[in-house]
């Protein structure tokens, strides 16, 4: 049996997450988060029954609420009152890899012993977790400040034995499976449902989900572009170290190394030209490619943070006898982020979509459209088509989310991040770039055929080989969107391996 991956509070990097996610982990509090979890309802259950303070969301109502007064033997149904209530989130169901990582990223959340929560809280979350009982949780609802109100109300009306859960792609009622497995609804206690309700985790758990797979799109984004770059037979002096040595920023050289690397060793790139330029989409690619992975990287870094962090409210510290009503469930960095994200997606996208152009364009002694007997047959034409249409649809995405904000509950809550619509944008952003890149692939290995008997590099021969399993060569005109869906599929399974630091 697998072993468990261990909660602590101690700080988890993109490696961790990543392999607790691609390996299906199950994971376990340890026994310190155990310690700080009930060490700190101990202390909050002091504070409530010794005292005749108000305690925001504690003993009063919630946003502009606050000042009313909750008597001590409602504060349980304060409690489930607000996930109930709160549960208003409308739209599509959001995928069940982010609903799991909604639920590992509020058990981080929960585990550092700041939140007042029940240990049972936090296990049946780890249950749910680890039995893949995956909350129905929806799309819309979150204006991405107060917490992500509505779909972390969504993710925990199961723990109450309400809504409705994803099982196996079975959507059934909570009800019944809490039954079936032996499982009593949980009885709140003061603050939980606060607890649970304010919080990121619907942008983090986005946010999380696109750094890991953008991590390797825009790897792939090199090596298709290389793979063009080489099929249009372009240049490789603009990679040369000399030029972004003058330059220097780091997702520059990186590119520009990464390009150098993945075509050493072949003969188009080598042979002599006799064109002094090639368009920018190719000989500005360390610029372009580089600009965005700068940006992935301080998004990574945005969410890195987020991940190992408390992000409810109020915040409870027993060593210093202190609860605090402050704003950490505020999304304005990650919408920030988010954007910024969705920005250095759509510019691979972008860019992408110029070098499909250029290798349909006929010249460089390729044939237009990239098929043997233009004019009967369109060959690549619609392709590109597609691609320009995903790339004019990311640009309608990335219109800014973090700059809007609408006032909510009687203005209580007048500032907003709306990072929770930076997500949703971000994602569909990541799917189309999926497409676009894709499309790159099924026309850059089309051109390269037209160049045998020269060869490219080894690295991107075998590349190509790999993917000419999945996708034949195109010698007359055919229907074309099963070649592509199968391009998607093939970057979604490959795991090309790069040199350590490339």
């Amino acid at each position: 049996m697998k072993k468990p991956h261990l909660v602590t509070t101690d700080e988890i990097g993109w490696k961790q997450i990543g392999a607790v996610i691609a390996q299906r982990q199950e994971i376990a509090l340890s026994d310190q988060v155990i310690e700080k979890i009930n060490r700190c309802r101990q202390y909050l259950d002091r504070r409530v029954n010794n005292g005749n303070e108000l305690l925001y969301g504690i003993n009063t109502g919630f946003g502009s609420l606050c000042n009313t007064v909750i008597p001590g033997d409602q504060l349980g149904l304060l409690q489930k009152n607000l996930v109930m209530s709160h549960a208003c989130g409308m739209g599509e169901e959001v995928p069940p890899e982010i609903t799991k990582l909604m639920l590992l990223l509020k058990v981080r959340s929960l585990s550092y012993g700041n939140s007042g929560v029940q240990l049972e809280t936090v296990s049946r979350l780890v249950d749910l977790y680890n039995h893949d009982i995956l909350p129905v949780v929806y799309t819309y609802g979150s204006l991405g400040a107060s917490g992500d109100l509505a779909p972390l109300a969504h993710m925990s009306l199961p723990l109450l034995g309400l809504g409705d859960v994803d099982v196996k792609g079975k959507r059934r009622k909570a009800a019944d499976v809490l039954g079936e497995m032996g499982w009593d609804p949980i009885e709140l206690q003061s603050k939980e449902g606060l607890a649970l309700l304010n919080g990121t985790q619907f942008m983090s758990a986005y946010g999380v989900y696109l750094c890991l797979r953008v991590f390797k799109l825009s790897r792939l984004a090199d090596i298709i572009g290389a793979l063009s770059l080489d099929a249009f037979d372009g240049r490789i002096e603009p990679f040369h170290e000399l030029v972004q040595r003058i330059r220097p920023h780091q997702g520059q050289i990186e590119t520009a190394a990464r390009i150098r690397w993945l075509l050493e060793g072949s003969e188009l790139i080598n042979r002599p030209k006799n064109h002094i330029q090639d368009p920018y989409s190719f000989r500005c690619i360390p610029q372009v490619h580089g600009a965005s992975k700068d940006s992935i990287n301080y998004v990574a870094y945005v969410f890195q943070r987020e991940i190992n962090s408390v992000t409810d409210n109020p915040t409870i510290f027993p060593d210093e006898e202190l609860i605090i009503s402050a704003g950490n469930f505020h999304g304005q960095p990650l919408a920030l982020a988010l954007d910024n994200m969705a920005i250095a997606m759509s510019e691979l996208g972008n860019i992408s979509e110029r070098r499909t152009y250029q290798l349909l364009s006929g010249s460089r002694g390729l044939p237009p459209f990239l098929v043997a007997n233009p004019g009967l047959n369109s060959g690549f034409m619609i392709p590109q088509y597609t691609a320009a249409s995903m790339v004019s649809h990311n640009k309608q995405l990335c219109t800014p989310s973090s700059v809007d904000s609408i006032e909510s509950s009687q203005g209580q809550e007048d500032h907003v991040s709306m990072g929770a619509n930076a997500a949703i944008k971000a994602y569909s952003v990541m799917l189309n770039l999926e497409r676009i890149l894709a499309i790159e692939l099924y026309n850059a290995a089309q051109a390269l055929e037209f160049r045998k008997p020269a060869r490219t590099s080894p690295f991107l021969e075998d590349f190509v080989k790999g993917y000419r399993e999945k996708v034949p060569f195109v010698d007359e005109d055919k229907v074309m969107f099963r070649d592509m869906e199968a391009s998607v599929q093939y970057l979604r399974d490959v795991e090309p391996v790069l040199p350590e630091g490339m």
